[in-house]
């Protein structure tokens, strides 16, 4: 069992040609992508009881994803993004509540025999549910792999200085890490992406993360364990929109990691040990999922037929191995 934990919300998606809603938020969209993966999912968030969190159950029943708590009584979280016409980047404001109120009881139960737990982007920043995600990392760190995309959000976590501290916090908790080239620029600005992820690569000792990997766009993603660096180039496709990408890529690095036979914590040292090789091709895995996402609209990821269908990447990666 796979276990995400996160906010749920619905995206309303304006273009020059009109506005559409979509289901969202990072963590329920690597839920989505990891059970489209054919991965036994649960997803731990919150929506309401009204037509947009009506929208959230449906939408994660009909990609099998499991969902061990009911609706809450408050009015279910709405991002608003503007898409960019020329590019088909995002910008987005966002209507919040997240809370998890009585979680900590339920954990022992909910988290029995789960391998992996995944976090991330506002469910570790904001207030209370921030604390109540934190107990669950925790709590699942000696039995699962953990992981973590902090997916900033800026317009919502203004506090660069509490968001840095908040991040390495759960950075040094992780097992992977995932972030993109955006995201640490703006937690380190003037600071080299790849510099500022080697350095996480060191947080928390023995304990801490075996693997961080950068997105950066068309660039491609790169990564580094302790026996060396990978790049990828990121295959060539026609661009939609770029909602969700980094989400399928974490969905997909993530089924990389357990397609291996790497997660659970009794596979730690083995995940640790991971050769620059097979880091490789993880990262090819993770990025034709993106790719395929950000070649339709909205947050919509693959398939595992669909991903298998898209075929190796045309473009070779290189990798560096450390001495």
């Amino acid at each position: 069992m796979l276990t995400v934990i996160g906010e749920a919300l619905v995206d309303v998606v304006q273009r020059s040609s009109g506005v559409d809603a979509h289901v969202g938020g990072s963590p329920l969209n690597v839920a989505v992508g990891l059970a489209r993966l054919d991965h036994a999912v649960q997803f731990i968030g919150r929506f309401g009881k009204d037509a947009y969190g009506d929208s959230i159950a449906a939408h994660l029943r009909s990609s099998s994803v499991m969902v061990p708590l009911p609706p809450d009584e408050n009015p279910t979280s709405v991002a608003t993004a503007l898409i960019d016409d020329d590019d088909g980047a995002a910008s987005y404001t966002f209507d919040l509540i997240w809370e998890l109120p009585g979680l900590a009881t339920r954990l022992p139960f909910m988290l029995q025999g789960t391998s992996l737990l995944h976090t991330g982007s506002i469910a570790t920043m904001l207030e209370p549910g921030a604390a109540e995600v934190l107990a669950a990392v925790e709590h699942a760190h000696p039995n699962a792999t953990i992981s973590f995309d902090p997916n900033c959000r800026p317009s919502i976590i203004t506090d660069r200085d509490y968001a840095r501290a908040q991040v390495e916090h759960f950075v040094a908790l992780s097992d992977v890490v995932k972030a993109s080239d955006e995201d640490l620029e703006w937690l380190y600005p003037g600071v080299d992406v790849l510099e500022s992820a080697r350095r996480w690569l060191r947080l928390g000792g023995s304990a801490g993360p075996a693997l961080v990997v950068v997105t950066r766009g068309a660039d491609g993603p790169w990564g580094v364990t302790a026996a060396g660096e990978a790049q990828v180039d990121a295959p060539k496709i026609d661009v939609a929109d770029t909602v969700g990408a980094g989400d399928s890529f974490m969905a997909a690095l993530l089924s990389g990691i357990v397609d291996q036979r790497l997660a659970g914590a009794q596979n730690r040292d083995e995940l640790h040990a991971m050769p620059a090789e097979v880091l490789e091709g993880i990262l090819n895995h993770a990025a034709r999922a993106a790719a395929i996402t950000v070649s339709r609209p909205g947050a919509n990821p693959p398939t595992r037929a669909e991903l298998n269908a898209l075929g190796a990447p045309e473009a070779e990666a290189t990798t560096e191995r450390k001495p």
